[in-house]
This record gives C-alpha cells, structure tokens and sequence, in this order.
C-alpha cells in the first residue's frame, strides 16, 4: 500500500489536522514517537531550527514509514531547500509571511509537478514506499500527497487571505500568531481581538476556497479551543523542546515535592 498524508486525510474526513513542530530532535525517532502520542503531521522547521537538509531528510523518511506526514517550512525565497526537500521525503512545504495571491501561485509553480507547476521531475522514494512504479505513475503518487502551507504572517496576508486561498494547489493557509502579533505590536497577546479577526477572516476565506485554516504558535489550551471553535482545522499544537521543558519541569517539582 502506498504512503498517504495523514494531514490531509484528517482534514478530508472534517477533523482536526494536529502537528508537532520540530527544531530540537535531531534523530529519526521523533517521527514514530509524534505519531504514537497522536499527531499527523510534522512541521519540520528549517527556518528557525539549525538541523541541516539531511536531518530533515531523515526524518521525513522515516515518518512516511511511520504513517505521519513530514512538512517542511523553509526560509522564504529558498526554492532550492525546498525542492530538494520535496525530492527526499517531504510531503509538504510550508513557506512562511506569503502575503499575496502572486506569492502564492509562485509556490504552486515552484513546488508542484507538471501540469500543475513546473518543479523537476526528481528521485521518488519513501513517499511511494520505494515501489517500482511506471514514472507517470509515481509521479501521481507523489502529486496527490503534496500538501502546500502558505503561512500568513502579517496584516497584508491576512487582507488578502481570500485571493491567497483562492489559489488552485495550495491546501493550507496558516496563521503565523507571534509575528502577526509582532506586525501589529501586540507581541505575546495572542488573545487579543487582532489575532481573533484575523482567524475569523482567514476561515471564512478557506472555507470558501474549500481550503483549511489553521494556526500556530497558540499553545494556551484557552486560546486554542476559543480558535479551534472558530472553524481553524490545521493546528500546530505544540514543538518538541516545549514538550521537554514543560514534562521535564512538571517531573522534578513532583519529585522535589515528594521529601516535603
């Protein structure tokens, strides 16, 4: 059988599409072990996190073997990470601050395969399970299971959520809260009303598109139901080094507690 997107799966079948950031792992073991605790897909970060392309590479190898999809965002205008990423595993590209329709189509342009964009036909492994497929065959394969994040990040993006979604190849648009929040100079209130618009206005936008919204960097429970009420149905929901931290520290002050 060959390899689906999980994410795009949950979305098909109207239910929440949970991912797991991933900046700090630096082995092929985050894959199985996300995909256990519940999540589709993975938001593999080379735009702030330092692990290199292989690294990536590796771990979305071995999430397609896990039955979790391996998104990758890379820095804007780095086509080539991309591509790249696309051809060794990725089933997805997420591009952050896209904040216009002509941004976006140049995402399906780069990142799709013909007819549907002009990306080069390269080596197709572990997103077809490494079946020896006719070439037009895998090509399909692999097609049907790219999933294209186009991330909104400021004011602009998110006035011209409507067009950006409206695109035809992109899935997903993803609110970015910390730097729209930064845009608007409300840095860490992410409760704020600004933040809540914006979510409203970028569902509204997806749902008639037949797209998905979503968000990330919310991680107060509060907050993310208030947002996932809201209709937002891909949702980012936590990184690995937050997850550390915050059990690491939840065991030691129970521990510590225990000679008191």
């Amino acid at each position: 059988m060959l390899p689906v997107n999980a994410a795009s799966a949950r979305l098909a079948a109207g239910d929440l599409a949970l991912g797991l950031g991933v900046r700090f792992a630096r082995t092929v073991d985050i894959a199985k072990i996300a995909r256990v605790a519940g999540y589709d897909w993975l938001f593999i970060d080379l735009e702030h996190g330092s692990m290199s392309l292989d690294t990536a590479c590796q771990i979305a190898n071995a999430a397609n073997d896990a039955g979790i999809a391996p998104l990758v965002r890379v820095p804007k205008g780095e086509n080539g990470l991309a591509t790249r990423a696309l051809d060794n595993g990725a089933m997805g590209i997420i591009v952050p601050h896209v904040d216009t329709a002509e941004e976006a189509a140049e995402m399906v342009r780069m990142f799709r395969l013909p007819p549907a964009g002009r990306r080069s036909i390269g080596p197709m492994g572990s997103q077809i399970a490494y079946a020896p497929l006719p070439l037009a065959d895998a090509a399909a394969a692999v097609e049907r299971n790219v999933m294209l994040v186009a991330m909104l990040e400021t004011p602009a993006g998110i006035e011209n959520a409507a067009a950006i979604a409206a695109v035809p190849g992109i899935d997903v648009l993803l609110i970015g809260a910390n730097d729209l929040a930064a845009e608007h100079d409300i840095l860490g209130q992410l409760g704020h009303g600004l933040i809540g618009s914006a979510i409203d206005s970028t569902v509204a936008a997806c749902r008639a598109a037949g797209k998905a919204a979503g968000f990330g960097g919310v991680y107060d429970e509060g907050l993310m139901a208030r947002y996932i009420a809201s209709g937002a149905t891909f949702v980012l929901a936590g990184n690995d080094m937050s997850f550390i931290q915050r059990g690491a520290a939840e065991r030691a002050a129970n521990v510590r507690a225990m000679r008191r």
